[in-house]
């Protein structure tokens, strides 16, 4: 078996952090893919529009999964969106995951 490396163990760990995404986000699906991305990620959390025109949620997992999440909220996003940046914020390590999936708040 192979030693465990840092990295590895790193990846493991448990991580919450919070995110708002900034350009044009809302109109265009982004919390249906973002949703469907975290979930594929294994990931759980929520997402949701804000009156300022953003979109805002918090991601929970290991942390290797959170670290490829961000770069697709920062990135990607969803076809018809036009991301100017993105801001993650109180990031944290967790014992457990606070949410059982990942859900669209309204």
């Amino acid at each position: 078996m192979l030693a465990p490396d840092l990295s590895m163990a790193e990846g493991d760990t448990l991580i919450s952090v919070d995110y708002e995404i900034f350009g044009n986000v809302q109109g265009v699906f982004f919390r249906k893919y973002t949703q469907a991305e975290g979930k594929k990620l294994g990931l759980v959390g929520w997402v949701q529009n804000t009156d300022r025109g953003t979109v805002q949620g918090q991601l929970q997992g290991p942390t290797s999964k959170v670290r490829h999440m961000q770069e697709w909220l920062e990135t990607r996003g969803s076809p018809k969106s036009h991301i100017d940046r993105a801001n993650f914020n109180n990031e944290k390590v967790i014992v457990k995951l606070d949410y059982s999936n990942f859900q669209i708040v309204k």
